[in-house]
C-alpha cells in the first residue's frame, strides 16, 4: 500500500469511526436505561415498548418491544393529526349554516328556521374570539334579524344529520361518558360540548352533597346527586353518569368536606339541543318570537327524520382553519377535536360521518406510508378507548413521516414541551406514553415513542422514570 493510500485509509477510518462509536454508545445507554426501567418493582408486571429513529435518515437506532401493540392513550392523537393535515389540508374550515323553509312575510317567518352543522368542534369555544359563545350568539341573532325574521311560526331546529347519531365511539367506558373529557362528537357541537357542575359538600364526612347550579344552564337534562363528602384534601373523585341523548343522569363519588362551590366538568348529552335552546333564549331576549324549539333530528319527537329540507341559507359561520384547530388539539389534548376530525375525514371522503369509517380511512392512510395496518388497531380518534392498540414503531414512524411534510412546523409547534422535549403524552388507567422529537447536545436529532402498560403504583413516579429513559436522547 502506498503512503498516499495509507493516509487516505486512515482519514476514512477517523472520519467514520467517531459517528459509529457515538451510535454504539447511545444504543448501549438506551439499552441500559430500558433494562433499569424494566427492573423497577413498579414494572414487575408491565410491558415497555420503545422505538428511536435517527430523524435525518429515518433509520432505526434502538428498538425494544417496538412491534407489540399497546394502549398509547392520547399519544394516538398524532395519528389523527397527521392524517387530517394530509386528507383535509391545513386550510380546511368547518361551516355552520343558518337557513329557513317557508317564506318571510312582514317580519314573520311562516316556516321553520334551521341550524345545519358540519361537525365544527370550535363552535362556541372560548379559545378564539370569533368562536366564543357571546360572539356567535350575538352575530347569529343579528343575521337572523337582518334576514327580516322577527317572529318564527314554525320550529327552530338543529339539523345534525350529516354525521351518524352515535356520538360516542365504541369502546369508551361508562365512567368516561358524561364527563368533559368523554364528550361525544355531533355534527352540531357547542362550547366544546362541556359545562361546569357546581356542587356543595356537607359539613361532615359522609354527608350527601347538593347541586348548586350548572354553568351554562343544562337544557332538557336533569342530574341526581349521589356524591358524598370525603376528608379534606381528597380532591375531585366525582363523576357524572349522563349518556348521549339521556334526559337524566347521576353524579357519584366524593368531593372534599366543607367545599361550598366545587366544580366538576361534564359533557352535554345532546350538544345540538344545548345550542338550539341557548340560541332560542338569546333570540327571545332580542325580541324575536319563536314557536317551538327542537334541538336535534335524533330525538323521538322529530318526525320525518330523513326528510330533505329545501332551505334558503342566509348566513354561514366558518371555523378557524384546521392548522389552528390542530394546535389546540395537540397542545391541550382535546378528545372532542380528535373525534370530530376522524368523523370529518369520513364525511369528506365518503359522505358518511362515522367513527368506524374514519378509523378505516386513517389506518388506510398510514398503511400507504408504510405502517402495517395491524400496528394501528384503534377504535377512535383521540385514544380514550382502553381497547386501542398501537406499536411504538408505528408512532415513531408516523412522527418521522410528519417531519418530512410541508405542514411539519405547524404540527411541531402544536406539540407540548414536556421535560424539555417536544412531545405528545398519553395517559389512561395503567398506561403512559410519549412520542416526539429530541435534539442531543452534539446536534443529533431523534424521533421516538415510548409506551408503558400495566405498571403498578403512582402515575407520577412512572412518568418520571420514563423521562429518565428519554433524557438519554438529550
Amino acid at each position: 500500500m502506498t503512503l498516499f493510500k495509507k493516509l487516505l485509509f486512515c482519514w476514512l477510518v477517523l472520519s467514520v469511526v467517531p459517528g459509529s462509536l457515538i451510535a454504539q454508545t447511545l444504543f448501549t445507554q438506551l439499552n441500559n436505561a430500558v433494562k433499569n426501567l424494566e427492573a423497577d418493582p413498579q414494572l414487575k408486571h408491565a410491558l415497555v415498548g420503545f422505538s428511536v429513529l435517527e430523524t435525518r435518515t429515518g433509520k432505526p437506532l434502538y428498538e425494544h418491544n417496538a412491534q407489540i401493540g399497546l394502549a398509547a392513550a392520547s399519544s394516538q392523537k398524532v395519528l389523527t393529526s397527521g392524517a387530517a393535515f394530509e386528507l383535509l389540508g391545513k386550510d380546511y374550515r368547518y361551516k355552520t349554516e343558518l337557513g329557513y323553509e317557508g317564506k318571510i312575510d312582514n317580519g314573520v317567518l311562516k316556516g321553520s328556521l334551521f341550524v345545519t352543522g358540519s361537525g365544527d368542534p370550535t363552535l362556541g369555544s372560548w379559545r378564539w374570539t370569533a368562536t366564543n359563545e357571546s360572539t356567535v350568539l350575538h352575530t347569529w341573532t343579528d343575521k337572523i334579524k337582518e334576514a327580516g325574521i322577527y317572529s318564527i311560526e314554525g320550529v327552530l331546529l338543529g339539523d345534525d344529520r350529516k354525521w351518524e347519531s352515535a356520538t360516542i365511539p365504541d369502546g369508551w367506558i361508562w365512567q368516561d361518558m358524561g364527563n368533559y373529557y368523554g364528550a361525544g362528537a355531533s355534527s352540531i357541537n357547542w362550547r366544546e360540548n362541556q359545562y361546569d357542575l357546581i356542587l356543595k359538600a356537607g359539613d361532615k364526612i359522609g354527608d350527601t352533597c347538593t347541586i348548586v347550579s350548572t354553568t351554562p344552564r343544562l337544557f332538557q337534562a336533569q342530574l341526581i346527586c349521589e356524591v358524598t363528602a370525603a376528608e379534606k384534601g381528597s380532591g375531585d373523585n366525582a363523576y357524572i353518569y349522563l349518556p348521549p341523548y339521556a334526559s337524566y343522569g347521576f353524579v357519584r363519588g366524593t368531593i372534599p368536606v366543607g367545599a361550598n362551590a366545587f366544580a366538576i366538568s361534564g359533557s352535554f348529552p345532546n350538544s345540538s339541543t344545548q345550542l338550539i335552546f341557548t340560541l332560542g333564549e338569546n333570540l327571545k331576549q332580542a325580541g324575536v318570537n319563536i314557536g317551538i324549539l327542537f334541538g336535534s333530528f335524533y330525538i323521538p319527537l322529530v318526525e320525518k327524520r330523513n326528510a330533505v329540507l329545501q332551505t334558503h341559507t342566509f348566513y354561514t359561520h366558518f371555523s378557524p382553519p384546521l392548522d389552528s384547530i390542530n394546535y389546540w388539539f395537540l397542545k391541550k389534548s382535546i378528545n372532542l377535536y380528535g373525534e370530530a376530525l376522524i368523523k370529518t375525514i369520513a364525511y369528506e371522503k365518503t359522505g358518511k360521518g362515522s367513527t368506524q369509517k374514519g378509523v378505516e380511512l386513517v389506518r388506510d392512510f398510514w398503511s400507504r406510508q408504510g405502517i402495517d395496518k395491524s400496528a394501528i388497531n384503534i377504535l377512535d380518534g383521540s385514544g380514550l378507548s382502553p381497547q386501542n392498540r398501537i406499536t411504538a414503531d408505528a408512532l415513531a414512524s408516523a412522527m418521522q413521516y410528519a417531519s418530512s411534510r410541508p405542514w411539519f412546523s405547524l404540527f411541531y409547534n402544536a406539540l407540548p414541551e414536556i421535560n424539555g422535549l417536544k412531545m405528545k403524552s398519553g395517559s389512561i388507567g395503567g398506561a403512559r406514553s410519549f412520542t416526539g422529537y429530541s435534539k442531543s447536545r452534539n446536534g443529533n436529532e431523534y424521533t421516538f415513542a415510548i409506551i408503558v402498560n400495566n405498571y403498578d403504583g403512582s402515575a407520577g413516579e412512572m412518568v418520571r422514570k420514563m423521562w429518565t429513559v428519554l433524557n438519554t436522547l438529550k
